[in-house]
C-alpha cells in the first residue's frame, strides 16, 4: 500500500535524523530534530516558530518525516520547510559519488558532463535528476538555489558553508 510505504519512509527519516543529531552533539554542536509526525519522546513537533528560535540560537535544526502527509517526497518537504524557515538555499548532498548535476548518469554515460551551474527551467525541461519536479517547481516559484554536491567527500560541506564553488548551483 503506497500509503503505509511512505509512512514507513517518513519514520525511516526520523531515525536517520537522530543519527544525525547523535553525530552532531558527539562534535559539540547543540542541534534539535523536528518532526512532521508526533512523536514527543524522541523528538519536537514541527512548529515553524520553534524552529526559528532554536535557529537564532545557534541551533542545528534537522527536520524529519517529509510533510507528515503521503504521495509527498523528501524533496517536497526540504522545499517546503526551507522557505518557511527564510533559508538561503538548499544542500543536496549525495551519497553515490556523483558530485553534482550532470547531463545525463554519469555512471551510465561515460560522455556526460558535469554543470557548475544550471537553471531550473533548464532542469525541467531536460528532465535533470535533481529533485522531484514538484520540489523543482517550488524552489523556482519561492527562489531557492539549490546546491548538488558529494556529501561523503571530505571538505565538501564545509567548502560550501565557506562560499566555495562545489558540486553544481541550480537556480
Amino acid at each position: 500500500d503506497h500509503t503505509q510505504s511512505d509512512h514507513i519512509g517518513m519514520l525511516g527519516t526520523v531515525m536517520n535524523a537522530l543519527a544525525l543529531q547523535d553525530a552532531l552533539e558527539r562534535q559539540g554542536q547543540d542541534t534539535r530534530v523536528q518532526t512532521a509526525l508526533e512523536m514527543p519522546r524522541v523528538a519536537e513537533a514541527y512548529i515553524r516558530r520553534r524552529a526559528m528560535r532554536h535557529l537564532e540560537k545557534g541551533r542545528v535544526v534537522i527536520f524529519a518525516a517529509g510533510t507528515g502527509n503521503p504521495f509527498f517526497t523528501t524533496d517536497t518537504a526540504a522545499a517546503l520547510r526551507a522557505a518557511e524557515i527564510d533559508a538561503e538555499v538548499i544542500l543536496k548532498g549525495t551519497h553515490s559519488g556523483v558530485d553534482g548535476v550532470y547531463t545525463a548518469d554519469p555512471k551510465k554515460d561515460p560522455a556526460a558532463t558535469r554543470y557548475d551551474q544550471v537553471s531550473f527551467a533548464e532542469v525541467m525541461a531536460k528532465d535533470l535528476k535533481v529533485m522531484d519536479a514538484s520540489a523543482i517547481a517550488f524552489c523556482r516559484d519561492n527562489s531557492i538555489p539549490i546546491v548538488v554536491f558529494d556529501l561523503l567527500k571530505p571538505g565538501n560541506l564545509r567548502s560550501i558553508l565557506e562560499g566555495k564553488q562545489v558540486g553544481t548551483l541550480v537556480g
